[in-house]
């Protein structure tokens, strides 16, 4: 990780499922690099320390699933921190299994998680970034959006949504200086990952080499990615760096995808 030390100063970005792994080591890197972070999680707020020189972290408790709760974070953002310059759509949810034994419950949920919580999260922040003529918004979504993947239908659907749509808002924010941007992870060192099988062991195993039964390749490099990984992409698609890439998804999987 190379750290632009001010590269965000000043800035007020929000940051969804800011309490899932992927989600806390983008709102660390931000900080770092000089943002002040609005830090978005449905889990109780555990007011952490931000790393020394770097920008505010506030905690915010909310639901990106209900309108009531995204109004309420972009007015607290702009309360304590100020306009909201960046957004980054974390906030996600995986429920394995085949669609054979899937229940509508889980599959209403991943969607509402995955698909309408971006959905509000970006119409209600894109706002403001286009009256103020600037702004950048990244989508966490997964290479399964664009896979075949076995006991994955809902959630790669949902990612898929998930693409289509900030793909579509970033074509109608290009004219007024705001991008919009995904990255799509592969399998990422984290509990949405490990949960899906026996141990946390078997899960790097697995993706590393493989599951010709489930028609899974490996990762030609050879390694699983850690959320830094992933957060990495995240702050380059927001930075000034990336001014003059949008509507694209920037894989973050190590070959997987092949």
């Amino acid at each position: 990780m190379d750290v632009e030390l001010g590269e965000f100063a000043g800035q007020c970005a929000v940051v969804t499922g800011a309490r899932g792994a992927i989600g806390s080591a983008i709102v660390k890197q931000l900080a770092v690099r000089g943002a002040h972070v609005v830090a978005v999680d449905r889990r109780e707020p555990v007011n952490p320390a931000p790393p020394s020189s770097c920008g505010r972290i506030v905690e915010v408790r909310g639901d990106v699933t209900r309108p009531t709760d995204v109004r309420q974070v972009l007015n607290i953002a702009q309360d304590q921190v100020g306009p909201v310059g960046l957004l980054v759509n974390a906030a996600g949810v995986l429920y394995g299994g085949p669609v054979a034994k899937a229940q509508l419950a889980e599959w209403e949920h991943t969607f509402a998680v995955n698909a309408t919580g971006v959905f509000l999260m970006s119409q209600a922040a894109a706002a403001g970034m286009a009256e103020r003529g600037r702004g950048a918004i990244v989508t966490v979504a997964s290479n399964a959006s664009d896979l075949a993947r076995t006991g994955m239908a809902a959630y790669a659907a949902s990612k898929a949504a998930a693409t289509a749509f900030t793909r579509c808002l970033g074509l109608e924010l290009a004219g007024y200086g705001v991008r919009c941007n995904t990255v799509a992870p592969g399998s990422t060192d984290t509990p949405m990952l490990t949960g899906l099988w026996a141990d946390a062991e078997d899960a790097r195993r697995h993706s590393v080499d493989g599951v010709l039964a489930e028609f899974r390749p490996g990762i030609p490099t050879g390694r699983v990615a850690v959320p830094d990984d992933i957060a990495d992409a995240v702050v380059f698609l927001l930075s000034d760096r990336a001014r003059h890439i949008t509507l694209q998804t920037l894989t973050v999987d190590g070959g997987a995808s092949l």
